[in-house]
């Protein structure tokens, strides 16, 4: 073979084997999850092990013994079993099965609270997902739903013509998961889920029927929305539904130091429907650039046809890219980079226009486009590692401090961040507010490796972030891992002692409890009993 030949073979054969090499490092990047990821145990487990049911009339279970686990895939926990209601009648034999036994009861969606909030050891859970039913009144512009019902199936059920009113940025969830921990998302008018609940149907631990709302039962509404399951199971919810708006997407890149005075112009700005902001997580520029989304209501656009509801598409593409940032600072520069400059160019406009789209022209979509992303491209196989939200509310004028200390928390503990994103939220007068006063929240993805090495890098890496949330009065959002002290919850929540006095109240055996409540509650004293505060229109216990 001459030389020429040689080298022509040498090359060829780099070429095959780079190529055998990349499609071998990028396809567990881009495949679709077999399932739920279940990657340890790392909740506090209770003394003992779980009871087992007793021989006597019991619900049917979906699942009778063995383990549970939620999104952050680190929670793997051992119950009674799982139950999956589809009717009030269901949930009422639920109830009674664990009363009769003492066992405790925790009501699960999704499960995408990462700290226990669904489920206990030893407990019974209530798999929500059944109760799914969707009801909606267009004269009145309500929608009533199930628990079950995840926020994907209501957009389905009420477009072309309505729009959720509030809800999380992403619609995965389920109503009763979100209206659990009051859940927020782009609509910065709107405010969180407890805005625009008309009233909720629950029942209590001794399996009677009641409605609250903000002026029936108002103490037990306060304590349910928001109350991480403790007070009552949510059976159904009748919500608030706006018309589906047409608004022009728009985007622009400012420098971090911008945000308040041009978040200051979005609120001033009755026809920004919808907002939010990305933060830079590339080394170069990590948390100094933002791109603001705005999503803006013209009368002129109106009048157009809204289409169907689409998924997300690119959900590889979008994958591999989320995924190759977690490897190291080269790609996260490439993530931001193909946000800042090419993301906008595939947008989907869902809305079309009457006469021929123009060069520059907005992209127009209906209200429900942005918020109909069910993150398909989050999900994975990869092996020994796990993704982990984090969220913190500080008041408006803490912001870019609050951003600095991050930065230097971040470089320091050498985290892994994916995401980072705020949306303003307004006061939320729920029992156990995150948002006592108007705030901004400031929404974390990261990245850890599922070995203890790992995790103890989370637990630094929380208590950091919640001292300088606090050192900035804020408050931090319950729903994530339980990294967190007794010490910085009764800084955050000062009024949580009042909260867990109050469950005792409306629950005084017990019976609704979870993991996060089973952690923290001990470390608060018991205040004097009180008498339960008195329902209304209360249907006999079941």
């Amino acid at each position: 073979m001459t030389r020429r030949g040689r080298r022509w073979l040498i090359g060829v054969s780099a070429i095959a084997l780079l190529a055998g090499a990349t499609t071998v490092y990028t396809l567990p990047l881009v495949a679709d999850p077999h399932g739920p990821k279940d990657c340890a145990d790392i909740l506090p487990a209770l003394p003992g092990e779980p009871p087992r049911p007793a021989n006597a009339p019991e619900p049917a279970w979906a699942q009778r013994g063995g383990t549970i686990n939620d999104a952050s895939c680190l929670s793997r926990t051992s119950i009674a079993g799982v139950v999956r209601p589809r009717n009030e009648a269901d949930v009422a034999t639920a109830l009674a099965y664990a009363r009769a036994h003492k066992l405790t009861i925790s009501a699960a969606g999704v499960k995408h609270s990462m700290g226990g909030q669904a489920f206990r050891h030893g407990g019974v859970v209530l798999d929500m997902r059944g109760m799914n039913s969707i009801q909606l009144d267009r004269a009145a512009r309500t929608v009533t739903v199930g628990a079950g019902a995840t926020w994907h199936a209501i957009q389905l059920a009420i477009q072309p013509d309505f729009a959720v009113k509030a809800m999380q940025s992403t619609d995965i969830f389920s109503v009763g998961g979100s209206i659990s921990v009051n859940a927020h998302g782009m609509d910065h008018q709107a405010g969180a889920v407890m805005g625009s609940i008309r009233s909720l149907r629950l029942m209590l631990a001794d399996g009677q029927i009641v409605t609250a709302s903000s002026t029936e039962n108002a103490d037990l509404f306060r304590h349910v929305v928001g109350g991480y399951g403790l007070f009552a199971v949510i059976l159904s919810a009748t919500l608030d539904v706006v018309p589906n708006d047409i608004y022009r997407s728009e985007r622009a890149l400012i420098d971090y130091r911008q945000f308040p005075a041009t978040f200051q112009r979005i609120a001033a700005d009755p026809s920004v429907g919808l907002s939010y902001v990305h933060l830079s997580t590339a080394p170069g520029s990590l948390l100094r650039e933002a791109l603001v989304y705005e999503y803006r209501k013209l009368p002129e656009d109106q009048a157009l046809p809204r289409a169907r509801l689409g998924e997300v598409g690119s959900t590889k593409l979008r994958r591999m890219t989320v995924n190759l940032a977690k490897k190291n600072d080269l790609f996260k520069s490439w993530k931001w980079w193909s946000e800042k400059n090419l993301e906008h160019r595939f947008e989907s406009c869902t809305v079309t226009r009457q006469t021929a789209q123009g060069s520059g022209e907005a992209c127009l979509v209906a209200r429900n486009d942005p918020m109909h992303d069910s993150v398909a491209y989050l999900f994975n196989n990869l092996p020994q590692e796990t993704d982990i939200l984090h969220e913190y509310f500080v008041p408006r004028g803490q912001i870019v401090p609050f951003i600095d200390g991050m930065r230097r928390i971040f470089q320091d503990q050498d985290a892994n961040l994916v995401n980072a994103s705020i949306r303003a939220v307004g006061t939320e007068d729920n029992a156990l507010s995150y948002a006592p006063a108007p705030a901004f929240s400031v929404v974390l993805y990261l990245n850890q490796p599922t070995t203890p090495a790992g995790n103890d890098a989370m637990r630094r890496l929380t208590r950091a972030l919640i001292d300088l949330t606090l050192a900035h009065h804020g408050r931090f959002f319950l729903p994530y891992q339980l990294h967190y002290t007794p010490e910085q919850l009764a800084r955050s929540y000062p009024e949580i002692g009042g909260f867990f006095a109050a469950k005792r109240q409306w629950d005084p055996d017990g019976l609704f409890s979870n993991s996060w409540y089973a952690a923290y509650a001990p470390f608060f004293a018991k205040q004097p009993s009180a008498t339960r505060p008195s329902i209304t229109n209360g249907a006999p216990a079941a």
